[in-house]
């Protein structure tokens, strides 16, 4: 209040009575940033004006909170420049604190004009290929020490890296409609070349002696 008042220890106060009309908006504006560390600022703000009876314009008051004093400026309130906060109904805003520096108006334009549905492409990572289980895949050594000749086949090794068609479990399908279902089944291709049907022949083995003819 001292400061408040600009006195000193032992100077005259005059005191003069006046009626305030009873608040019903004030804006205040922290003197350090480290106000906003305070999960609620309007719940602490609201507990230490108790301790209040008036407040007006240019005026710093004092709260403290978590042994901690918390300065704070009185920028606006309304009706009046000066107000009581006596049993009031009052609505409370706070401007940036002093040495607050908002971010930069120009890099939140530019985010402004990137499309929202590019934003999300770029946190998707879609693979290209599905490579499934490969077995016996390792590397073989002999018994007598001598080198091993690879017998893999080589087309697998020759065959162009690309999207696989085949679904894979476990991997979702990228390219799903909504309101359409695909049944996935393992089917096989039906030849459409006429094969001969074999024709029995009877008694078409081949015949054997139990005992051979002498010449």
């Amino acid at each position: 209040m001292l400061k408040n008042l600009d006195l000193e220890e032992g100077g005259l106060v005059s005191v003069v009575n006046a009626a305030l009309p009873v608040a019903s908006f004030a804006r205040f504006q922290p003197q350090s940033t480290d106000f906003l560390d305070i999960s609620n600022p309007k719940a602490v703000l609201e507990n230490a004006l108790r301790d209040f009876a008036c407040l007006t314009v240019g005026d710093i008051i004092a709260i403290s909170y978590n042994e901690r004093i918390y300065e704070l400026k009185v920028l606006e309130t309304k009706p009046k420049d000066a107000v009581t906060i006596i049993e009031c109904d009052m609505s409370v805003d706070f401007a940036p604190p002093v040495g607050y520096q908002s971010t930069d108006s120009g890099s939140l334009s530019k985010l402004d004009n990137v499309d929202a549905h590019q934003i999300e492409e770029d946190h998707i990572e879609i693979p290209s290929l599905v490579q499934g289980f490969q077995a016996f895949s390792g590397t073989g050594y002999r018994l007598d020490g001598k080198t091993k000749q690879d017998k893999t086949n080589e087309t697998n090794s020759d065959r162009p890296l690309g999207p696989s068609k085949n679904r894979e479990r476990g991997v979702p399908n990228y390219d799903y409609q909504p309101g359409s279902l695909t049944f996935f089944r393992n089917s096989k291709l039906i030849s459409t070349e006429k094969t001969e049907e074999s024709v029995f022949k009877p008694f078409g083995g081949t015949g054997h002696q139990l005992k051979s003819h002498g010449k």
